[in-house]
């Protein structure tokens, strides 16, 4: 942030050379998704997985248990992904079009491009590591701003599943 400040944004020539950075760092990670799309579609991984998603937090909901197969779980991720990826754009979009901000585009290159690579998915179907320990499916969701609101984590020992089963919420297998 600091040495974003010291940079000559009022050049055309730097704002250009830093708008196509973010531009460049945004179809890299657009890249690496499409990529992980590719290889999620070719392993095709029919393994079932059961897990507990905790109700959202201040409602009265009972925790839902869902039944799912890795291959539709690491898709529902990537979704996840390109959407938060999407929303990016679209903020940073307003901020540098609308409200003129320079500064941010700087940064924007590098944090997403950064979280990109330390991903799960990105890890487990990029980079070849296997789904053991800390990327074993489901993943816990990364520490962020909304965090606190969704309730918990997820849970996925065999007595809270049967209990969420036995509630009537969930149980369905998503495909």
């Amino acid at each position: 942030m600091q040495a974003s400040k010291k940079i000559p944004f009022e050049d055309p020539m730097v704002l250009n050379g830093v708008r196509a950075l973010y531009v460049v760092s945004n179809l890299i990670i657009a890249g690496i998704y499409l990529y992980i799309q590719q290889q999620i579609n070719k392993k095709r991984d029919m393994t079932v997985i059961k897990y507990v998603e905790p109700a959202p937090m201040g409602s009265a909901e009972e925790p839902k248990a869902v039944t799912t197969t890795v291959y539709a779980y690491d898709l529902q991720q990537l979704r996840a992904l390109f959407k938060s990826q999407l929303m990016g754009v679209g903020m940073m979009g307003v901020m540098h079009l609308y409200f003129k901000y320079t500064n941010p585009l700087l940064i924007q290159s590098i944090i997403p491009l950064k979280g990109a690579f330390e991903g799960n998915l990105v890890k487990v179907h990029l980079f070849g590591q296997p789904a053991v320990g800390e990327l074993k499916r489901p993943w816990k969701a990364a520490a962020g701003l909304m965090s606190g609101l969704s309730g918990g984590d997820i849970k996925t020992d065999k007595k809270s599943i049967e209990t969420a089963e036995k509630s009537g919420r969930g149980g369905a297998k998503e495909e």
